[in-house]
């Protein structure tokens, strides 16, 4: 049997909803941004939170609801959390970068804007909570 996780931030009881997954590449360029964005991309695009509005009656997203993005880069003092933010249409918003994530050798085209023949993949976590 598992424990419903609810925790307290700032007086107000917060309980996780949904987490997700996904994964992005930067095939050229060696961006662990770009990856980031297409790793969070690929995990909202999994999730229909229609529950928030028609079981939980939420009207207001942004306030009620709080999405944290943990990301897992090969370069995360390289992230930009508030270029981040911006792939998440609602919540109150927050994103750490942890190191991790994966380099693997490809092809070094510097038309493409490659710097090296490196690709670089991102592993993010999607967690929408409801304050």
């Amino acid at each position: 049997m598992y424990k419903v996780s609810i925790g307290i931030k700032g007086g107000c009881i917060i309980k996780r909803y949904i987490l997700e997954f996904g994964m992005g590449v930067d095939f050229h360029g060696q961006d662990v941004n770009r990856a980031a964005e297409k790793a969070v991309l690929d995990a909202i695009s999994r999730s229909c939170l229609c529950g928030l509005q028609e079981v939980l009656g939420i009207e207001d997203f942004n306030d009620k609801v709080a999405v944290n993005v943990t990301l897992s880069v090969s370069r995360p003092e390289e992230i930009d959390q508030e270029r981040i933010k911006k792939c998440l249409p609602i919540g109150r918003k927050s994103v750490t970068a942890v190191k991790g994530g994966l380099q693997k050798p490809g092809l070094f085209i510097p038309k493409f804007g490659d710097k090296d023949n490196s690709i670089e993949a991102a592993l993010a976590c999607v967690e929408v909570e409801i304050i």
